[in-house]
């Protein structure tokens, strides 16, 4: 079975999750955004083989850490959606603007779509791609566990921002309601930032997307 754990990260407290399949212990690390000491010293502690990145969209604090995890542990980089590549080669920009540390460069491994499927040992999780807050923000979805690692899509009482290149709210409205909300009210959702939630409490509640 699939199991996680976050791990708040960089200055932004972005959500990094640290995924394993607890029958094989093959694990990927969702987002490392930075403080890549503290993401390795959590997978040493769990006691599992970091083997995947897999990346939900390329914002600073959700990928800042990839170009040099990948290179330090010969990681292959899996996702995001191909249309962030101008946001991939703009990460030294995004950096110094910000003040994160200098990042390395890293071109993914495996560019994801919708309908697309990740696997770490035993366990599957689906692929959809949820533009809007940037073009090329893909979601996991892990039917087993009911769990989906939205990165900045949804939060808990608020959506992904859109005033940034490339955003654009109805997208993200039409992702969150057409690829979202069909997985399940109770599907428990783990977003880039804040608390978990769930489908189903987001539509009753949330004031951006209640009802929809």
């Amino acid at each position: 079975m699939l199991r996680y754990l976050t791990v708040p990260v960089t200055a932004f407290q972005q959500n990094c999750s640290i995924v394993w399949c607890d029958e094989t212990l093959a694990a990927a690390v969702i987002d490392p955004g930075g403080d890549l000491p503290r993401i390795q010293a959590e997978v040493a502690r769990l006691g599992v083989k970091l083997e995947q990145i897999w990346l939900t969209h390329a914002h600073i604090d959700h990928a800042g850490g990839t170009g040099t995890l990948a290179r330090e542990l010969g990681l292959p980089i899996v996702g995001p959606h191909e249309g962030d590549q101008f946001w991939i080669d703009g990460l030294d920009q995004q950096s110094r603007m910000f003040g994160f540390p200098p990042v390395e460069p890293f071109k993914p491994t495996r560019w994801l779509h919708d309908g697309d499927s990740v696997s770490i040992g035993h366990s599957t999780l689906a692929v959809r791609h949820c533009p809007g807050h940037t073009p090329g923000h893909v979601v996991f979805h892990s039917a087993e566990i009911r769990r989906c690692f939205v990165g900045d899509v949804l939060f808990a009482g608020s959506i992904g921002r859109t005033d940034f290149p490339g955003g654009d709210h109805a997208t993200l409205i039409a992702s969150i309601t057409q690829r979202l909300w069909p997985m399940g009210d109770d599907t428990v959702f783990i977003p880039g930032h804040g608390p978990e939630s769930s489908f189903g409490r987001e539509r009753r509640s949330n004031p951006h997307v209640r009802g929809t």
